[in-house]
């Protein structure tokens, strides 16, 4: 089995039976939360200047990409506030 194959079924269960709406979330998003930070740290390697050339420019690209979509993303779960009332 290739380690990518393995390192990807480690991560996601399969399916559970009777599982809750809740519970599946937490499984689905705990698995991909954890892919997240393993490619972050993985990404930290290219810090390495014996290895990588890289201007700050490159830097900013990067991180501002990433923030921009973590934006993007924390706003899908923000639920809107508002009520509405006839009276």
């Amino acid at each position: 089995m290739c380690i990518i194959c393995y390192w990807v079924k480690e991560m996601v269960k399969p399916k559970v039976d009777g599982e809750t709406k809740q519970e599946k979330f937490k499984r689905i998003a705990s698995a991909r939360t954890q892919r997240i930070l393993e490619d972050l740290r993985l990404l930290g390697n290219c810090a390495n200047t014996a290895t990588y050339q890289y201007t700050e420019e490159d830097v900013n690209k990067i991180f501002s990409t990433i923030e921009k979509e973590v934006k993007r993303v924390k706003t899908l779960f923000d639920k809107p506030k508002v009520k509405f009332s006839l009276e």
